[in-house]
Order: C-alpha cells, then structure tokens, then sequence
C-alpha cells in the first residue's frame, strides 16, 4: 500500500513540475537552456567613489557603486594599487555577482597585507567574468593606513 502511495504522489509531483509555463516547449527552459546575459551597458561609470570603506588590521577595504554594467552576471571588483602613484602594479579583486533587476551595483574589494602608516594609490575597475574590463577605471585616489595596524 505504502509502495502505490509513493509512486502515485511522485508521478503527480512529476507531472506538475514538468507542465508548468517554464517547462513548455515555447519556453527556452524546456530545453535546458537559459537566456544570454543582457548586452554589457553602453557605458558603465562611476556614480559614487571610490573611496576607503575601512583600514584595519592589515587590510582595507574599498568601496565604489557603478550603473549595472551588464554582460555576464558573474564579474570582479578590481583595485590596482601601489605605494607610488606611477606604480600600480599590485592588484586585489574580489568576485561579484550582478543583479539584473538593479540599475547599480555596489563593488566592494578587500585588499590585504598592507603596511601600517603607508600611504597607498589605487584605481578601481570592474571586468567580466573572462577578465574582459567595463571600461570604468576611476582616477587614482589615494588613502594613509593608520599608524597601529
């Protein structure tokens, strides 16, 4: 009895989850496909920052907010930095992932082992998921770790 129950409620299961509207075959989901990212934006800028989230223990933390720059909804958050502001030569990124129905997003990059009192530069810049930039890189900012980190 407890076998036919099973197999009942699994076929009844089976049946509403594969006619529903996203498994109809007009839909592109019925073939296991899913929809291309949106074309990237015609031009990503910079609607606030960059500028220094937090500096501590070692690390600071920089924070910028751009238009949604489209394209693949996997991307990087990426700091060039360096202790001259000619020689940005280092470089802290940290993955993100786009929100399509948000016309900007927040980047926020961690970057680490930096000494205390020492004024670094930086420019930011976000890119596609294979390293391809938005074309959004900012002027060169700069900011001072605090002398006891």
């Amino acid at each position: 009895m407890n076998r036919h129950l099973l197999t009942l409620v699994v076929a009844a299961a089976g049946a509403t989850l594969f006619s529903s509207p996203a498994y109809s075959q007009k839909s592109p989901y019925a073939k296991g496909q899913i929809p291309p990212p949106p074309s990237t934006a015609a031009r990503v800028l910079i609607t606030k920052g960059p500028e220094l989230e937090s500096a501590k223990d070692g690390l600071a933390i920089i924070r910028w907010t751009s238009n949604n720059p489209g394209g693949t909804d996997e991307h990087w958050a990426v700091v060039h930095y360096g202790t001259d502001p000619k020689d940005l030569s280092q470089m802290a990124r940290s993955h993100i992932r786009l929100n399509r129905g948000h016309a900007e997003t927040i980047f926020r990059v961690r970057v680490p082992y930096l000494k205390p009192g020492t004024t670094y530069y930086y420019t930011v810049d976000s890119a596609q998921a294979d390293g391809r930039s938005d074309r959004v890189k900012s002027p060169v900012r700069q900011f001072t770790t605090p002398a006891d980190l």
